[in-house]
């Protein structure tokens, strides 16, 4: 399951809103990248065949088959500081992350940068 804090989901409701659309909801993704192994993917979409769907608030959050198990148990948050703002996720599944912050790796998987697993 993936869910949103407070501030996430008015802020997806906001974005929603403006783009009108009623049948899309936030997908929460993962793809290849960074230098350990994996990067967030959060856009507005359609539900697409295979997509798991949890409903927050109103919220349709999709999350495809293979995303689902490194980010079940996530929480999508909204942050504002002097730094910028955007959405952030909170994964209870990461094991370790980038010096940037913007890749993690998960348990059971290679880092992708050469260092060693933990």
């Amino acid at each position: 399951m993936v869910t949103l804090t407070d501030i996430a989901a008015e802020k997806v409701r906001g974005f929603l809103a403006s783009e009108e659309q009623t049948e899309a909801g936030l997908r929460v993704g993962i793809k290849g990248g960074g230098c350990s192994g994996f990067q967030y993917s959060l856009a507005l979409d359609e539900k697409r065949d295979g997509d798991n769907i949890f409903e927050f608030e109103g919220i349709n959050l999709l999350v495809d088959e293979q995303s689902l198990k490194y980010v079940d148990g996530s929480e999508v948050d909204y942050t504002e500081s002097l730094m910028g703002s955007g959405f952030q996720v909170n994964n209870p599944n990461v094991v370790a992350s980038c010096g940037c912050g913007s890749s993690f790796r998960v348990a059971d998987e290679d880092p992708s940068c050469g260092a060693p697993a933990a």
